[in-house]
């Protein structure tokens, strides 16, 4: 199970580039979880497994090899070169180019880094309000359209229990038929009791949403104080 810190994994056969990065990271915020891995051999990378790649470069071949290990995982990084180059992005998932001459290189990487995961933890946290939001939404839809229902389901269900209640008087019935006759009455009533656990919640609902409009009204007079003639 990965830690609830940011992932930041770290390509590089520099350890000299490696520990710069890591001692230089903004510390007032939460440091993030690093993980080193030799620039020259990191194959495949897993998506799942980090949420930032840093990378040193010392080579065109070497920049390229690492872009398209990096954009596989749609993972934003940060290649810091030995040329200079100009920042570059790629959809959602911006690959920036750094120049190692630039100093102070590591503190740039760094508060770039920082940034970088600072947005997609935004984007992460304003997707997830998204989906509350639909399914609030959803469930808000669904509870008016039971409420609208409500009448005319009660008005079925009255007829099918009234209905199954004339079929039990009815005179010489087999008793398998008295038996169907029964449960359809004994269903109906259940249906009846769910419904009316509905317009229960429902009432206890709106006296509490009127308790809740209150309060601010009576705050804001007790804040005033008492008024004086």
């Amino acid at each position: 199970m990965r830690s609830q810190r940011p992932v930041v994994l770290l390509l590089s056969s520099d350890p000299i580039f490696s520990r710069d990065v890591t001692a230089s990271w903004p510390h007032e915020s939460e440091l993030p979880e690093f993980v080193v891995l030799d620039g020259d051999l990191c194959g495949e990378l897993q998506a799942d497994t980090f949420d930032l790649a840093i990378a040193d470069v010392s080579s065109n071949e070497k920049r390229m090899r690492l872009k398209q290990a990096i954009a596989t995982t749609g993972k934003p990084a940060i290649l810091a070169g030995i040329e200079a180059s100009t920042p570059s992005s790629s959809g959602h998932s911006p690959i920036v180019e750094l120049s190692r001459e630039t100093e102070p290189c590591a503190a740039i990487v760094g508060l770039l880094g920082r940034e970088i995961l600072r947005r997609r933890q935004a984007e992460s946290r304003a997707r997830e309000a998204d989906r509350a939001r639909m399914a609030a939404e959803t469930e808000a839809t669904l509870g008016r359209y039971m409420a609208e229902m409500r009448h005319n389901a009660n008005n079925a269900l009255t007829s099918i229990l009234g209905n199954a209640e004339l079929l039990l008087l009815e005179p010489g019935l087999s008793a398998q038929v008295v038996g169907q006759a029964d449960t359809i009455r004994n269903m109906a009533l259940r249906l009846h009791e769910i419904f009316q656990r509905f317009t229960s919640i429902e009432k206890e609902l709106s006296v509490a949403a009127r308790e809740s409009d209150k309060r601010p009204a009576q705050t804001r007079a007790a804040a005033a104080g008492p008024q004086t003639r």
